[in-house]
């Protein structure tokens, strides 16, 4: 094998790994969104961990945040708790930091 299909498959490996990597992160904010969402929803007990798999789940309809969001929104408002938009969007962003680094620190 010759040093430039060594390096392709190296290349090819690591894509592969930040991939799942970044599957992880984005599961892991969606979680902790999941578990912040819920408690301001007033839900208790395993009732918490369904509604973070719920958040989770919804991320599996289209790329990006908007599924996520939306399904976080659209519940806020169906139990009468209206926060901003850049608020939720803010959450969202900070969360993604903390699962980055949540996620980091296993690694290591």
């Amino acid at each position: 094998m010759s040093s430039f299909d060594e390096r392709e498959g190296a290349f090819e490996k690591k894509f592969v790994l930040d991939a799942e990597q970044e599957f992880r992160v984005q599961a892991r904010r969606n979680k902790i969104l999941g578990i912040w969402v819920a408690g301001i929803l007033g839900k208790t007990g395993d009732d918490i961990a369904a509604y973070a798999l719920e958040v989770i789940k919804s991320d599996m309809e289209e790329a990006g945040d908007e599924d996520v969001f939306r399904k976080v929104k659209q519940d806020l408002i169906a139990s009468g708790n209206e926060i901003p938009d850049v608020e939720i969007r803010e959450r969202m962003t900070v969360l993604l930091t903390e699962a980055r680094v949540q996620i980091v620190d296993e690694i290591k």
